[in-house]
């Protein structure tokens, strides 16, 4: 086997990534990967091994791909991950696990590669037909991806099996055996064993024919993805919502295939045509006043003023309360919120009296007055006209002195809390990047 497939999708001087099983598939491309290396020395090359915990030999696979990485001198790290098959089945949660790891560790510049096979496609398109997937999962796995700014290259995909062992045995090398890969409940594996072999028995060359009609499927998602990628800039604001109005008069062909793409850059999973459905009649085509809200594995789908939000579910800070006993310290927010400072330059808030104490909460109740603004609002009408919506509510920072609110940094501050005189003081909230 020439290394051509590597030639193709490589520069000279690229910086790899390789997801390490220490499985055949992955063994035969990081033995590549070393001789290619042997012969453009300015290739960088290094392993990444996740260990799921699932098996009692995770350990000494750890171990075993270790060892292989030392004797071919290629830095080797182990990524340790909590795999939760509570929602979508152990397969798919172990998968989204995996990947999480990896692109995590992936650093500027470098690009991560699989060792995904020829079969592994006709295995992965046969899983989508059973879902009833549409052009876009019967696309299967391409080559090369881009996940943000990250390149993911799966160099293997155009090679069956069959090669990957013929080159494994002539150059002896070593590599471990899942136990799980004999368990045929799950469906790749009852595929792999009971299925493909029938198959490519009857028609040798099924796996490269099912390959040459994922890659057609493949281009047909491509020339849609350029045809609709304007108009979905369009409607996609600068936080990634997406304006839904105009879906509501286009045909469902045109409304389903902008979602797909919308959730897509939003980094969800390709949601099926009955979970299209349910977000126009649940969520689009809900009353005006409701507050739909659509759980997608870890995601939900959210709408607030024309504006549908597709958010992790974030836990509420209701019952939370923080004391900021030193102002001339930043107090660090729970849940990633960022940071209060306080500035003593600008006074737009009033100081504590002795008996004040300083709190963060994350909820009001009641009827406020505003500085700048005639009458006084109950605190929902407030949110409401700062364009705030539900699900962030309670997140927000709100500056107490004792049971009294001074302010929302940022965004109002109350008549009971505003400087009278020069001496005073400005909260600011910088919130998590």
């Amino acid at each position: 086997m020439s290394l051509s497939h590597l030639a193709s999708l490589l520069t000279p001087d690229a910086r790899c990534v390789l997801a390490f099983s220490g499985g055949l598939d992955s063994t035969v491309l990081l033995h590549q990967l070393v001789c290619w290396q042997g012969q453009q020395p300015q290739l960088r090359v290094r392993a990444l091994h996740v260990h799921h915990g699932l098996s009692p030999n995770a350990d000494s696979w750890a171990q075993h791909c270790q060892q292989i990485c030392q004797q071919w001198q290629i830095p080797c790290e182990i990524l340790r991950v909590q795999v939760d098959g509570r929602h979508n089945g152990i397969e798919a949660a172990a998968r989204e696990a995996r990947y999480q790891a990896l692109f995590q560790q992936l650093q500027p510049g470098e690009h991560l590669l699989t060792a995904q096979h020829l079969d592994d496609q006709a295995e992965t398109l046969l899983l989508a037909l059973k879902r009833g997937s549409g052009p876009a999962g019967l696309a299967a796995m391409p080559s090369q991806r881009s996940v943000g700014d990250r390149v993911h290259l799966r160099p293997l995909l155009d090679i069956p099996r069959q090669q990957l062992e013929a080159y494994a045995a002539e150059h002896h090398l070593r590599w471990i055996e899942d136990e799980s890969n004999a368990d045929s409940r799950y469906d790749r594996n009852f595929l792999r064993q009971q299925i493909l072999p029938l198959l490519q028995a009857r028609w040798p060359h099924f796996s490269a024919a099912s390959a040459r009609s994922a890659a057609l499927c493949g281009e047909q998602e491509q020339l849609l993805d350029e045809l609709l990628a304007e108009q979905l800039v369009q409607l996609t604001d600068g936080r990634g919502a997406l304006h839904f109005p105009p879906l509501v008069t286009m045909s469902e062909a045109r409304r389903h295939a902008l979602l797909r793409r919308w959730i897509a850059q939003q980094g969800g999973a390709m949601p099926s045509r009955e979970a299209l459905k349910r977000i126009t009649d649940e969520v689009i085509n809900s009353r005006e006043d409701a507050r739909p809200c659509l759980r997608f594995g870890a995601f939900e789908l959210r709408r607030y003023r024309q504006q549908l939000y597709w958010l992790r579910p974030q836990p509420s800070l209701s019952q939370h309360s923080l004391t900021w006993q030193d102002r001339s310290q930043p107090l660090d927010l729970p849940a990633g919120l960022g940071v209060l400072h306080a500035n003593g330059e600008i006074a737009e808030l009033r100081q504590p009296d002795a008996d004040e104490e300083i709190t963060i909460r994350f909820k009001a109740q009641g009827y406020y007055h505003l500085l700048g603004r005639a009458g006084g609002r109950e605190i929902k009408k407030l949110w409401q006209e700062l364009g705030v919506a539900p699900w962030q509510r309670e997140r927000i920072p709100l500056i107490y002195y004792n049971q009294t609110l001074i302010c929302a940094p940022g965004l109002f501050i109350t008549r009971e809390g505003a400087a009278s005189n020069k001496q005073g003081w400005q909260a600011i909230w910088l919130p998590q990047q």
